[in-house]
């Protein structure tokens, strides 16, 4: 994730209109606002949130991903005030101006994902996860991730599930050519409880300045292109935990529709994206790429496009997973929340040429998933058709 999405209040501005852009969300109801440098579409986002678990199903209605208490009015007028201090407007990673080049930047947790790896005791995939969600964010304009940093905070130390956790960072950079350089421990008696502990992390990259992918050239006709997702990532794990409590069912249990137990479904490590997607990107045709998290497709897919282009996503062109069949009709969920709140078996979209559509998918190999999802319309927003 950018700066557009930290767990808590962010310090890292860019130089540079502000405004209100959609929500990605770990887990925890959040406002946040954006700022982009004057160099190009992308710049260094920030954001406030507030968590808070307050999930709620009104009477006679399925459970959904609510405000969770936040003061619309508090984060809009801090929005203003920030907009004095730095104007500008943000994507998915922050751009630094490096000679020919860009340095960008995107920082992220895994939100409340840690709880059910303190459940699970699985502690050995939530570092791949904390690696995804910024690296994932960088790549999107076409950046190839440099290196990471982590940051392990907990109230007492044990050094056996640390190791664990910093085995799966390490596996993740690996997975995504980059080089843990560092990071920090920190042991905090008294504000985690015991076993707990959360992970933030940061991921530099870089790409030329001639070969940013930025949106700008996107035009009605471009393809979507999706590339599947290994399960709910690391985005709506509150509302996740919620429908588990509702549903009856405990970690243990196999998933329903499924051949795997809900603690493998839901702590299947985010996938990660780096490799491929600059493959397709060094293919050319690729014009925006946008990573689904929070917001699902409806607010991540029109963050890449020009003023007045829209999508249309073809129903049932791609895999929805069983586990989020399972989240659906276990928590009553409607349709519109589901693709607002997880990334229903996509977790990242390419916008493509048709030309460059055509040659993805003729040339996929036997192991590799390409959906052909929708095209770019003129308009606004997502549709569904």
């Amino acid at each position: 994730m950018s700066f557009s999405a930290c767990a808590e209040p962010s310090r890292c501005f860019a130089a540079a209109t502000a405004k209100p852009h959609s929500v990605k969300s770990n887990g925890a109801s959040m406002v946040s606002y954006s700022m982009r440098a004057p160099i190009g579409r992308y710049g260094g986002v920030s954001s406030m949130s507030r968590k808070s678990n307050r999930i709620v199903a009104e009477a006679g209605k399925g459970l959904t991903y609510r405000d969770a208490g936040v003061d619309i009015d508090a984060g809009s007028e801090l929005v203003r005030r920030i907009a004095k201090m730095a104007p500008g407007i943000g994507g998915f990673g922050g751009l630094f101006p490096l000679g020919d080049s860009y340095l960008v930047a995107g920082t992220d947790g895994v939100g409340t994902k840690v709880m059910l790896a303190f459940e699970t005791g699985i502690h050995d995939t939530i570092g791949i996860d904390l690696v995804a969600m910024s690296v994932n964010d960088i790549v999107t304009s076409g950046a190839k991730p440099l290196f990471f940093l982590d940051y392990f905070a907990t109230g007492h130390l044990d050094v056996d599930v640390a190791e664990k956790v910093i085995k799966g960072i390490v596996d993740g950079c690996k997975q995504s050519d980059c080089v843990l350089l560092g990071g920090e421990t920190a042991e905090m008696p008294g504000l985690y409880k015991e076993g707990e502990y959360d992970l933030s992390g940061c991921a530099v990259g870089i790409v030329k300045k001639d070969y940013v992918i930025n949106g700008t050239n996107i035009v009605a006709g471009d393809i979507l292109i999706g590339l599947p997702s290994s399960g709910v990532h690391s985005n709506g794990f509150s509302l996740v935990r919620r429908v588990l409590a509702q549903s009856g069912l405990s970690l243990k249990d196999q998933l329903p529709g499924g051949d795997i137990t809900i603690a493998e479904a839901l702590m299947a490590p985010t996938v990660i994206y780096v490799k491929q997607v600059l493959d397709l990107v060094s293919k050319g045709g690729v014009k925006g790429i946008a990573h689904i998290t929070g917001g699902g497709f409806t607010d991540n897919i029109p963050r890449i496009f020009p003023e007045g282009l829209g999508a249309v996503i073809y129903d049932g062109s791609w895999e929805v997973l069983p586990v989020f069949k399972w989240l659906q009709e276990a928590g009553k969920i409607e349709d519109s929340e589901m693709r607002r709140t997880f990334n229903m078996g996509v977790g990242m979209v390419l916008v493509v040429s048709p030309e460059a559509a055509n040659r993805i998918l003729e040339s996929r190999g036997k192991t590799e998933k390409f959906y052909r999802m929708g095209e770019v319309i003129k308009g606004n927003g997502v549709t569904y058709s």
